[in-house]
C-alpha cells in the first residue's frame, strides 16, 4: 500500500524501533531544527511519489520515519499542519472515496479489534497502487488513480493497455470497483524476498503517459472492494468473479479468532504469491453505505502488517576497530531495535571507505536489515542529524600489517587484535586466554609490548584485579606452555603474511635471509605477497620480537 495511505488513518498504532527510544534530550532550538529537517525529508518523499510516481524510500522506512516525526512532535509539544497528500490530488473526483486504514501494532491489538465482531474476512495487503475502475453498461468507462482519496488522476488511457483489467464485463452493468494494480511476480515469497520495489515500479509505470501494451502484460489487478455491491463480502467477491474480475476470490478467508488472523498472515507471508504484499487486511463483511464513506480510516477495516524487513535505527556512537593487519572497520552502536525476534545493538559499516562515503554520525537514522536472516546489515542512511558531531577517526595511513606492535596512543585497538590473534586458534591456541585476559592486563598497565606477558609471574598477577589464585595459576601455566609451541606456529602467531606453499622450516635466520625474488619463487606467492614477506622479516619491530623469543628459549629463533 502506498505511503500516503498511512497518513490517512485516524488512529495509527505502529510499534517501530524508533518509538522504542525515549524522548531526545535536546534544547528547544535543536528540537525545532531536527523536526523541520525530518518534515522536509518526508515532504520530499511525498512529493516525489505523488507528483512524479517515484518511490525514493521503502514503505516501512517511510512508515517509521513518519512515526518518528509524530513522536518528536509529542515530545516537544510542537504541532504543525501536515498534509502528505498536498501534491497527490488530481482533477477527477472518485464516485466513491477511498478510505485509509488503521494499522494495528501487534497481536493484542488485533485480538481487541476482533472482540465482539462477527463475519470478518482477511485479504493479503497487496503492495501496488490503488485505483478506481468505473464501468458503464459493462464497458470500462474510466480509471482513476487513488490521489488524495477524494480526487485522482485520469488513468483511463493506460488502463486500456492492461490485460488484467476487464475492458468489458460479462454483464452490462454499471459498477465502481476499487482495487490494487500490482507488478506481477513469479512465485514471490514475501518472507524471503521482501517487496523488491514492486510498488515503486508500479507507481513509475502508471505515471507514464505512454504505457505500452507490453508493459501492461506484467501488471495484475486485485479488486478488494465493490463499494455499492451486494451486502456481504462473500457475495460481493463471488459476483465480481462472475463479472470477470479474476485472481481475487481465493484471497478472501474467514477470520473468527486471533488464531485465524495469525494463520492467514503467516500463510500469505511465507507462501508463493503472484504479487508483493506487506501484511493482511481485516474487513467486516457488512459496512455502511458507500455514500457515507470518508477519506480516512474506517471502523470496519484494519491492516496488520508483516514484520519489518528493514528497521530505522538511531546511531548512538561510531567506533573504529583496527584489526591485526591494520584494516579499519567502523562499527555503529545503535539505540537497540528489534528485527525478526532479534535485538540489534550494533552493526558494521564494513570499511573505512564506505563510512567516509556515507558520513555517518551520532544522531543519524540508518536502515538496518538482516543478511541471511541472522547478521545485521547496514543498508543506507535515511535521515541525517542536524548537528554533525566531530569524530576521532584513525588515519588509514597510520595502520598496516607492520604497525602497532606496542600499546601506544592510537594503537590500542590494533595492538589488542594482535594479542587476540596470538593466543587464538590461528596462533598459539593458548587455553584459558582470551580477549578479557588481555584487556585486564592492558588496563593494569602490565603490557606495553606484544611479548611482555612472557615474564609475567604470580606476584604481579596477585596485584591485578580479576585474577584469583586459581585463575592466576591456570593462566601462568597456559602462558608458560607457549614457550614449547613449534616454530611454524609462532610465525603465524606473530602475524606472518600468508606464505602459500613456501617452506617455513626455519630457523629464523634462514627465512630472514630470503629476498623478495626468492620469496616470489616459492609456490603460491605473487609479487605483492613476496614483498610483504620480505618486509616482515626485515621490520625492526619484528626483529626485536625475534630477539625476545630467542632470549626466552623458543625453538627456531
Amino acid at each position: 500500500m502506498p505511503p500516503f495511505l498511512y497518513a490517512l488513518a485516524c488512529l495509527v498504532f505502529i510499534v517501530t524501533p524508533a518509538l522504542a527510544a525515549p524522548c531526545p534530550d535536546w534544547p528547544t532550538e535543536r528540537a525545532r531544527a531536527e523536526i523541520a529537517a525530518l518534515q522536509q525529508q518526508i515532504d520530499t518523499w511525498d512529493d516525489s511519489y505523488h507528483r512524479l510516481g517515484q518511490s525514493l524510500v521503502a514503505d516501512e522506512l517511510y512508515d517509521q520515519s513518519r512515526a518518528q516525526l509524530s513522536q518528536w512532535r509529542r515530545c516537544f509539544n510542537l504541532t504543525a499542519p501536515d498534509d502528505p497528500l498536498r501534491s497527490a490530488g488530481g482533477k477527477i473526483p472518485h464516485p466513491v472515496v477511498h478510505t485509509g486504514q488503521e494499522k494495528l501494532k501487534d497481536a493484542d491489538a488485533v485480538r481487541a479489534w476482533l472482540h465482539g465482531r462477527e463475519d470478518v474476512w482477511a485479504q493479503p495487503k497487496v503492495d501496488g497502487v490503488a485505483v478506481t475502475l468505473v464501468y458503464r453498461k459493462g464497458h470500462l468507462h474510466q480509471a482513476i488513480s487513488r490521489g488524495d482519496g477524494v480526487q485522482g488522476h485520469d488513468w483511463t488511457t493506460n488502463a486500456r493497455k492492461i490485460g488484467a483489467i476487464p475492458q468489458q464485463l460479462r454483464q452490462p452493468v454499471d459498477l465502481v470497483a476499487q482495487g490494487e494494480l500490482y507488478w506481477r511476480l513469479e512465485a514471490h515469497v514475501q518472507a524471503s524476498s521482501g517487496s523488491v520495489n514492486a510498488r515503486g515500479t508500479m507507481a513509475g509505470l502508471m505515471a507514464r503517459s505512454n504505457l505500452t501494451v507490453h508493459d501492461g502484460v506484467y501488471i495484475g489487478l486485485f479488486v478488494w472492494d465493490w463499494p455499492e455491491g451486494p451486502e456481504t463480502l462473500p457475495e460481493r467477491m463471488a459476483a465480481l468473479n462472475a463479472l470477470g474480475f479474476a485472481d481475487t476470490l481465493d484471497y478472501n478467508q474467514p477470520v473468527r479468532t486471533l488464531v485465524d488472523a495469525e494463520q492467514w498472515r503467516d500463510h500469505w507471508y511465507r507462501t508463493p504469491l503472484p504479487f508483493a504484499s506487506d501484511g493482511i487486511v481485516l474487513h467486516q463483511s457488512r459496512r455502511p453505505p458507500a455514500n457515507r464513506w470518508q477519506a480516512r480510516a474506517p471502523f470496519w477495516s484494519v491492516a496488520w502488517k508483516y514484520p519489518y524487513a528493514q528497521a530505522l535505527a538511531e546511531v548512538r556512537k561510531v567506533h573504529f576497530k583496527v584489526g591485526r593487519t591494520g584494516r579499519i572497520t567502523p562499527v555503529l552502536e545503535l539505540e537497540r531495535i528489534r528485527l525478526d525476534d532479534r535485538w540489534i545493538r550494533r552493526v558494521s559499516v564494513s570499511s573505512l571507505k564506505r563510512w567516509e562515503e556515507m558520513d555517518i554520525r551520532p544522531g543519524d537514522r540508518v536502515a538496518i536489515s538482516l543478511a541471511g536472516l541472522t547478521i545485521p546489515r547496514l543498508d543506507s542512511v535515511v535521515l541525517r542529524s542536524v548537528e554533525r558531531q566531530d569524530l576521532n577517526v584513525p588515519a588509514a595511513g597510520d595502520h598496516h600489517f607492520l604497525s602497532c606492535w606496542q600499546a601506544t596512543p592510537g594503537c590500542e585497538s590494533q595492538f589488542l587484535a594482535r594479542l587476540n590473534w596470538l593466543s587464538g586458534k590461528h596462533g598459539l591456541a593458548l587455553p584459558h586466554v582470551g580477549p578479557g585476559t588481555w584487556e585486564k592486563l592492558l588496563a593494569a598497565g602490565r603490557l606495553h609490548g606484544l611479548l611482555d606477558w612472557l615474564t609475567l609471574d604470580a606476584a604481579e598477577l596477585a596485584n591485578i584485579d580479576g585474577f584469583g589464585e586459581r585463575s592466576s595459576n591456570r593462566l601462568l601455566a597456559s602462558l608458560d606452555s607457549a614457550r614449547q609451541r613449534p616454530f611454524g606456529q609462532w610465525l603465524k602467531a606473530l602475524g606472518l603474511p600468508p606464505a602459500g606453499e613456501a617452506r617455513l622450516e626455519g630457523p629464523w635466520q634462514v627465512l630472514a635471509a630470503r629476498n623478495t625474488e626468492q620469496w616470489q619463487a616459492e609456490a603460491g606467492i605473487g609479487p605483492e605477497r613476496a614483498a610483504q614477506l620480505s618486509a616482515f622479516f626485515r621490520d625492526p619491530q619484528v626483529l626485536a620480537l625475534c630477539d625476545e623469543l630467542r632470549s626466552a628459549g623458543v625453538d627456531g629463533f
